[in-house]
């Protein structure tokens, strides 16, 4: 479904509908999220979309503006709202587990059995900070913050054993506990805990990129059975322990960047920031109102799994609506992004590098309805930005899960760049009636050094000058393009008259060290400037006028033929 997109102090929001178990009507909860911030949760919900006096009449009470858009739209952010872990954070304890004739668990629970349990789980709940990425059209990878936290449902029923033909057992339940929580990362052990049905382990993840997290917890339950045969009685005592657990595949956000500077000869800042991961944004000074925003922007959605929950019991299973639902934040690639702010005397964004991806349209649920690109996308990893005021004291690389930024990391050579004036000029060779041919010289208007570019001698190595470095770039003249040799100098020969522009295309800054800004001079040819010139000038009008000159004089002696004198009068 499309929708339409609307901007509200800072927030998009885009209609569309979805279908689900209703979760609370916002300001009827103490999740101490307000009213507003409640009804921007749920893009998955139906957008009823009605009148504020058919909302009066069903709820009898007034809703605010925003209660009123989010019931006729979804919500999307510019920056990862901070909403979903409150409300997963509150949510999370009204969870209850069953009694130990029940087990509680939700559909796509992976339940196990042993011989005195049964139904018993490991269900991961939420893990967070995270943001949850529509990557391309295949993948929607889940990115956690290096330290956060992991909240799990851990439930089980004692399960009693059938009376044998030939006794009479009396079973009386000893006791059972959840032995130990465990979070394990990749095969290795990094929290635990005491047993709890409703566990919340913090972590310190290790490492950056894909990642297993494993939310594992040990079982025990302990019965008695009195055994009666004729008229004999024994007790034995029966323990059994079960270990279950759930898994899930994340991506460790441990953001880091690779920066270079360079200072351009007016004064202006270029950055050049390069990071592997998806990142939301650059701040590039103290007050933030120099920024980079990437393409990413963002909305909230419950994880629907948790809508309904499974109640187990020896003799039925009852599906019931849960009263608890977690919350993530969800990244997409957005029609609007990227983009600098601000728009005017603002920073320039001067490259960008990426990969190529699929639109991730289709892993959007088809009930929401959000400004995503429809078309494949540059997926960035790095900018290259020219700005007048960057303050690199403040600079940040901020990152899609809220509250990460990227630690700035200089390369082994050093992350500045110099950036010198260059000096073009140009002087007449030769010239003729139909060509002049120029000397063009390039050098470093600082130390007069020439300025090479020479193609590379990659393939070429035994020819490569010594001590001399080439570099990209190229100057411009007349339609052609040239490169200056290892004497910072190159001839152009051109054919068409008039005022030429030679200019000096220099490479990245990013690549050379020194880098140079590019310079331009104006050259003229006319042919009338040469004696040549002037002759074949002469020649030529002499030669185009002899048709005209034929016809004038042809033009005459007709007249005079037909010429009649006023002195004769018949």
């Amino acid at each position: 479904m499309f929708g339409a997109v609307i901007l509200i102090g800072g927030m998009l929001v885009a209609s569309g509908t979805s279908s689900a178990t209703p979760p609370p009507r916002p300001g009827t909860d103490e999740s101490g999220l307000s009213a507003n911030e409640t009804a921007t949760l749920w893009a998955k919900e139906p957008d009823d979309c009605i009148s504020d006096e058919e909302y009066y009449d069903r709820y009898g009470e007034n809703r605010t503006k925003m209660q009123a858009v989010a019931n006729c739209t979804d919500i999307t952010f510019a920056d990862p709202p901070t909403t979903a872990k409150r409300w997963t954070t509150y949510d999370f304890e009204s969870l209850e587990a069953g009694d130990t004739n029940t087990s509680v668990y939700p559909p796509n629970a992976e339940t196990r059995d042993s011989t005195l349990i049964a139904d018993a789980h490991a269900t991961i709940f939420a893990v967070q900070p995270s943001t949850m990425v529509h990557l391309n059209a295949n993948e929607t990878p889940l990115y956690v913050a290096p330290e956060g936290e992991i909240r799990g449902f851990i439930d089980y029923r004692v399960r009693v054993p059938d009376e044998s033909e030939n006794e009479t057992s009396d079973w009386s339940l000893v006791g059972h506990e959840i032995e130990e929580v465990r979070l394990i990362q990749d095969g290795e052990v990094i929290a635990e805990q005491t047993g709890q049905q409703t566990p919340v382990l913090e972590y310190d993840l290790e490492g950056t990129g894909p990642s297993t997290l494993t939310l594992e917890a040990d079982i025990q339950v302990e019965l008695e059975e009195t055994i009666t045969t004729g008229t004999e009685t024994r007790t034995e005592v029966h323990i059994d322990n079960l270990t279950v657990s759930s898994s899930r595949e994340v991506n460790v956000y441990d953001l880091t960047a690779s920066i270079h500077y360079a200072n351009y000869p007016n004064g202006d800042t270029g950055i050049a920031i390069y990071q592997a991961q998806p990142w939301h944004g650059y701040q590039l000074t103290e007050d933030g109102d120099a920024a980079v925003r990437g393409v990413w922007r963002y909305y909230t959605a419950r994880n629907t799994d948790w809508d309904r929950l499974v109640e187990s019991s020896a003799t039925e299973r009852e599906v019931v609506e849960s009263d608890a639902h977690p919350v993530y934040v969800r990244a997409y690639p957005s029609e609007i992004g990227p983009r600098a702010d601000p728009i005017r005397d603002g920073p320039v964004i001067e490259k960008m590098w990426g990969t190529e991806s699929s639109s991730p349209m289709p892993t959007v649920p088809d009930n929401v309805a959000i400004d995503i690109v429809e078309e494949p996308y540059t997926r960035s990893y790095g900018l290259a930005i020219r700005y007048d005021d960057v303050d690199r004291n403040h600079l940040q690389v901020q990152g899609i899960v809220r509250g990460e930024t990227a630690e700035l990391v200089e390369p082994q050579r050093g992350s500045e760049r110099e950036i010198r004036e260059s000096e073009l000029s140009v002087e007449l060779l030769e010239e003729n009636e139909s060509a002049a041919t120029f000397e063009i010289e390039l050098r470093d208007a600082e130390t007069g050094d020439p300025i090479v570019l020479e193609p590379s001698f990659e393939n070429h190595p035994r020819v490569a000058p010594i001590g001399v470095q080439t570099r990209a770039g190229y100057i411009t003249i007349a339609d052609q393009r040239v490169e200056t040799d290892t004497s910072g100098t190159t001839t152009v020969t051109v054919t068409q008259p008039g005022i030429h522009t030679v200019e000096y295309h220099p490479g990245s800054w990013r690549t050379h060290n020194p880098a140079y800004v590019g310079d331009t001079v104006s050259v003229s040819w006319n042919p009338l400037t040469t004696a040549s010139g002037w002759i074949t000038l002469f020649i030529d009008v002499l030669r185009l006028s002899i048709p005209f000159l034929i016809a004038l004089y042809a033009g005459l002696k007709l007249g005079s033929f037909l010429h009649v004198s006023d002195e004769y009068h018949p």
